[in-house]
């Protein structure tokens, strides 16, 4: 069957209330723990700088080496995930995940840290196509905008906790002690997923009435709007490169914020991100919208980094910008979702989902070498002002792909 840009209707029976919750719980687990694994390392980098001996660039190296090899083994994920489905795969990401950070954490070279991010980098690339398989096959269709919002949420309580507990573990004992007890952690989450195996278990075939349909080759390849989604998500992963790991310290250069106040950065981002995806899952209730609650989002985001770039703040005001600037991305996160979901047949939703979110590891794998650099020749404003643009640019992305999307409907 020729592959179609509409959005299927997921199936017509509401699930319980408590299912629904389970199931939303437990891939929101997985999520955070992704999340957390993604900044394990960048909180550290002042302290690894100087254990290693390498320079910010090298250090932004290990980031566009995790996220290179899960940008492979996610456009890949999917297609296994469709195959045999997503719990298996769920648990060995989880379980290379714990390998990886518990190697970080007793490495005695650079090319240690780089085997044990490639590591991880293959458990990271499994989340989305397992998670997004998961909640599209199995949560209710009302429910289903709540379920992307507590999945965004939890995303960013995931990028909020690796700082907070890595920066505090590394402050009271050292960086091996935060990596190791970040392994602890990430192990105790698989031990909570096994436990409740049965809650994820999906049939490979399970069939979705009147849904389109594609074989089960690359057919899917042939909707424009998948690759709309892909280059949205790209710009998206550069922008959120940025603000995690080089924007706190370019603002604490440009508005000498002391060491505290800029810990609280990008954990009051993260937070504050959470908080605007609660708001942004009713926004989601209305598809028709998306695109709209994006370019507000974004919008807000834009404002806030030109502030910080172009006008002299007080420090204490550093990290409360980067709320208003991390709440203006949250309202966008579960409408962002949607720009694919929109774009998806039903029983190509692994592989779609896998190649659309490479996007993001793409985006995530190069903008640390541009930012790196640009950290290294002191250019701390030029950090902040790319970042607005790369915000703006996402704005013009998502109206993008509201356009392709409604040209092959004209055309269908």
């Amino acid at each position: 069957m020729t592959p179609t840009s509409t959005l299927p209707e997921p199936a017509s029976g509401v699930t319980p209330m408590r299912a629904d919750a389970s199931l939303i719980g437990l891939i929101g687990l997985a999520h955070l723990t992704s999340h957390f694994s993604q900044l394990l390392l960048a909180p550290l980098f002042p302290w690894l700088k100087d254990a290693f001996g390498v320079s910010y660039a090298e250090l932004g190296l290990l980031m566009s080496i995790f996220f290179v090899v899960s940008f492979a083994v996610q456009a890949l994920s999917g297609f296994v995930v469709d195959r045999f489905g997503p719990r298996p795969i769920l648990f060995g990401g989880l379980a290379l995940i714990g390998i990886a950070a518990l190697g970080y954490s007793v490495s005695t070279s650079y090319w240690m840290m780089v085997g044990f991010a490639a590591l991880a980098g293959v458990g990271n690339g499994v989340f989305h196509p397992v998670d997004y398989t998961l909640l599209n096959r199995k949560v209710s269709a009302p429910r289903l905008g709540h379920a992307y919002g507590v999945h965004g949420i939890t995303g960013s309580l995931g990028w909020a906790l690796a700082p907070a507990l890595v920066v505090t573990l590394t402050l009271a004992y050292s960086w091996r002690v935060a990596l190791a007890a970040a392994a602890v952690l990430v192990f105790a989450v698989l031990a909570v997923l096994v436990l409740n195996r049965d809650k994820l278990t999906l049939s490979v075939a399970a069939p979705v009435k009147d849904a389109p349909a594609v074989d089960g080759g690359l057919s899917f390849l042939r909707i424009p709007a998948v690759w709309m989604c892909f280059v949205f998500f790209f710009w998206n992963a550069m922008a959120l490169s940025v603000v995690q790991a080089f924007a706190p310290e370019a603002a604490r250069q440009l508005h000498a914020v002391p060491l505290p106040l800029v810990a609280m950065c990008l954990t009051t981002y993260m937070v504050c991100s959470a908080g605007g995806m609660v708001l942004g899952g009713f926004l989601a209730a209305d598809p028709a919208r998306c695109e709209r609650v994006v370019g507000a989002g974004f919008g807000l985001a834009v404002v806030i980094s030109l502030v910080l770039a172009l006008s002299g703040v007080s420090a204490w005001l550093v990290p409360v910008l980067f709320g208003i600037m991390g709440l203006g991305t949250g309202i966008a996160g579960p409408s962002r979702d949607l720009l694919v979901k929109r774009s998806t047949p039903e029983n190509a939703s692994g592989r779609v989902y896998g190649v659309v979110y490479a996007g993001m590891d793409i985006g995530q794998a190069v903008s640390p070498l541009i930012f790196g650099v640009l950290m290294d020749h002191g250019q701390y404003r030029g950090v902040l002002l790319g970042l607005a643009l790369l915000q703006g640019v996402l704005i013009a992305s998502a109206f993008n792909v509201r356009r392709v999307r409604r040209t092959a409907l004209v055309a269908a």
